[in-house]
């Protein structure tokens, strides 16, 4: 479908680009916009918070969606359930086997450079501040937050739930997402945006390399829950509740 530089798009959020076009996310990544926690903004807004130009950056979206990969789910239309698997599966997987590798990694290279990179200790600590909120986030969602979900989904009414409705436990999950953003924010800040520094050893470029796609994937990770699963849990939930009115 052939998209025309309009009000419309630009007022659209990043978010709900990413939701309809997963593609897209690659042009905000390239550009340091934020799609995940960040989602509820207009693109025209995210695009002059970084100074960039509105309509030079829809230019990039509309290229990048041409190149259609049809291999790509389409999270809009599958179950919740079906979500709710993927992102345990998938990102939560991820999660679990890379934060303990990366808190390896990071412990070594504090001890080989930590004296002549003041940033490293710094790096650590705000990593290890991450690793310490994810496990927990991870636990509840997968023990409370994911379940519901899907009896909602699979319930011919709305079920009833000891924290009221999903909105409740969603709001907290979006905040933690919201401290995983930031936290994630300064490490790309400290590291200066993952640049090697000169003299790095190979641990140290791991470490980079690491984080890095830590970061990539948390992006994807938060977007599908902020911008996918989380409004289409709400959504099904308000639209019963109005009916059984």
């Amino acid at each position: 479908m052939e998209l025309s530089l309009t009000q419309t798009n630009l007022s659209s959020s990043v978010g709900s680009w990413v939701a309809q076009h997963p593609q897209t996310s690659r042009v905000f990544e390239s550009l340091n916009i934020d799609y995940c926690c960040g989602g509820g903004k207009p693109l025209a807004q995210a695009c002059l918070d970084r100074k960039l130009d509105p309509h030079q950056v829809l230019e990039k979206i509309e290229q990048v969606i041409h190149q259609i990969d049809d291999t790509t789910q389409d999270w809009l239309t599958a179950s919740l359930s079906d979500l709710s698997d993927h992102i345990e599966q998938t990102h939560h997987a991820y999660l679990k086997t890379e934060l303990p590798r990366l808190n390896g990694l990071i412990a070594k290279v504090v001890n080989a450079h930590g004296a002549t990179h003041e940033e490293l200790p710094q790096i650590q600590q705000v990593f290890t501040n991450l690793h310490q909120e994810l496990e927990p986030h991870m636990f509840k969602e997968e023990m409370v937050l994911f379940p519901a979900i899907r009896q909602l989904e699979q319930s011919q009414e709305n079920p009833s739930f000891v924290f009221g409705t999903v909105a409740n436990p969603i709001r907290a999950m979006e905040q933690e997402h919201d401290n995983a953003g930031d936290g994630l924010a300064q490490i790309r800040e400290l590291t200066q945006e993952y640049a090697v520094p000169k003299g790095a050893c190979n641990t140290y470029r791991a470490m980079l390399d690491g984080l890095r796609e830590l970061e990539l994937d948390m992006h994807q990770h938060i977007h599908k829950e902020n911008n996918v699963l989380f409004p289409r849990a709400i959504e099904l939930e308000e639209s019963r509740a109005v009916a059984a009115k």
